[in-house]
């Protein structure tokens, strides 16, 4: 049997870029909806086995939405029309909402917070079920107008961030969020071939929380790097290799029962956490580097056209589709986000080029053998590796440790893991009545108790979703922390 020494740390602290939760809530394999498994089972420690801060919104009743989470306020509803990017950035100097007349473009960060992975891709022929990736009860949403011959999937929404280097040859380029299909592309802000005009994007407004997307990276010197600002812990290197996304799953297993780095609680990241430590001001094209912070080490690659370039990160997020299959997983571009054009179309002719920008966010194949895609998929072509690299993380529990609480006090809970009832043992001093507080590795209170201090206390936690859990309770200035595995 497992037990747990306790021991005594400082209080938390305040987050200034909380990630929202992903939503998703569905477990897959290489294809298809499965039962959450078990630790130690073939596709454990996926997105939908960890909970984040849940999406949380309040209609403010004035055309706006308050993000909880992130502290952000919404524009709730779109503008009768689209607009061409300069229009987008212009707009929001003359915006006065609600009372409020210091609305910006949001950053590629601020409107990437609003995507929900429980929405599916209505990318390709006969979409059966549509559901997008934003809340629709809170906010305006529409899919393109085939009407007026649009794709279903234009729904792509400007942001401030422009790319550093260029796509499809020398294209300036705006990121934008695509709520239909779920992704991030670098868009060409010109005129799409066979038009006159400037490409046109959705626009929806923020304002608040100036600090929401800004990293705190600190080296730790134990080889992991600390995010201050998002209260994530990443590992400073990567795998060294590519892994499919059932192996990518399994790697990060096997780092946890190694205890890697003295922690066995890294998992997989979601698809918004990892995005969260892009540095879209870096590219390989404009800094030679890719799109991260240098305080990180990222290997190199050679890329489908014999350059060095930087690997797309499989997140634990899937890309499920319309039609309920969830083949395809999400990966960040940390290198060129490359693809096959055909050019001119229907030629037969494909030139190799960077078509959406590093920090794009894409999606491929779990499982199977690039070879079958040599031009790519999607209407650019988007190159298929299928074997990316990984990127362990890990929530923050603990901010301080003070060890002389140790010899003071100790008590042990068992058993751990645990899959049903959770025990608690105290020995020493402590107060006659405390409340034990269980909460989820981003900071949410989960389960509260009040007790009356004896030799034993007994939780049941069998409601508990499978994951890692901190305990703590109040020890006269400080919290006595410890964790533990619910199955």
């Amino acid at each position: 049997m497992l037990s747990l020494l306790f021991c005594i740390t400082l209080s938390g602290q305040t987050l200034s870029f909380k990630i929202v939760d992903t939503n998703q809530d569905k477990c897959y394999n290489t294809l298809n909806e499965i039962t959450p498994p078990l630790p130690g089972a073939a596709f454990y420690g996926q997105d939908a086995q960890f909970d984040g801060y849940q999406p949380s919104y309040q209609d403010n009743g004035d055309g706006t939405v308050t993000d909880l989470v992130t502290g952000l306020m919404w524009q709730q509803g779109l503008f009768p029309s689209k607009l061409t990017f300069n229009q987008a950035v212009a707009g929001a100097d003359t915006l006065s909402l609600a009372g409020y007349t210091d609305w910006r473009l949001p950053t590629i960060k601020e409107m990437y917070s609003l995507i929900l992975f429980s929405g599916t891709d209505i990318s390709g022929p006969n979409p059966e079920n549509l559901s997008p990736f934003l809340d629709t009860n809170y906010f305006e949403f529409r899919y393109g107008d085939t009407l007026i011959g649009e794709r279903m999937i234009d729904a792509q929404y400007a942001t401030s961030t422009e790319y550093v280097g260029t796509t499809m040859g020398g294209d300036h380029t705006d990121f934008g969020v695509n709520f239909a299909d779920g992704r991030i592309k670098g868009y060409g802000t010109g005129p799409l071939p066979g038009q006159t005009g400037d490409k046109t994007f959705e626009v929806r407004y923020v304002r608040g929380n100036l600090q929401y997307g800004v990293n705190e990276f600190v080296d730790n010197g134990d080889g992991t790097i600390r995010d201050a600002a998002t209260g994530l812990i990443w590992d400073k290197n990567d795998s060294g290799e590519g892994l499919n996304w059932e192996e990518g799953l399994a790697w990060v297993e096997q780092k946890n029962a190694e205890q890697y780095l003295g922690a066995n609680d890294w998992r997989l990241p979601n698809a918004k956490e990892m995005q969260s430590i892009v540095d879209y001001s870096r590219s390989p094209q404009t800094t030679n580097s890719a799109a991260i912070d240098p305080i990180f080490n990222t290997s190199t690659i050679i890329d489908e056209g014999g350059g060095t370039n930087y690997p797309f990160y499989w997140t634990g997020t899937t890309h499920a589709s319309s039609n309920g299959t969830g083949g395809f997983g999400v990966y960040l571009c940390f290198g060129e986000a490359l693809g096959w054009m055909e050019q001119p179309p229907m030629s037969g002719n494909y030139t190799l080029m960077d078509v959406h920008g590093a920090g794009a966010q894409r999606s491929d194949p779990k499982s199977g053998d690039p070879a079958n895609w040599p031009h790519g998929n999607g209407p650019q072509g988007d190159v298929v590796r299928i074997f990316n690299y990984v990127r362990l993380v890990r929530s923050d529990s603990s901010v301080g440790i003070n060890e002389t609480g140790i010899q003071e006090n100790s008590l042990k809970i068992y058993p751990n893991p645990v899959k049903d009832k959770l025990t608690i043992n105290f020995t020493g001093e402590f107060p006659n009545e405390v409340t034990i507080k269980i909460i989820n590795t981003t900071g949410q209170m989960v389960l509260q108790k009040t007790i009356l201090i004896s030799s034993s206390c007994t939780f049941d936690v069998s409601s508990l979703p499978t994951g890692m859990y901190v305990l703590t309770f109040p020890m006269n200035t400080n919290q006595l922390i410890g964790k533990f595995f619910k199955l």
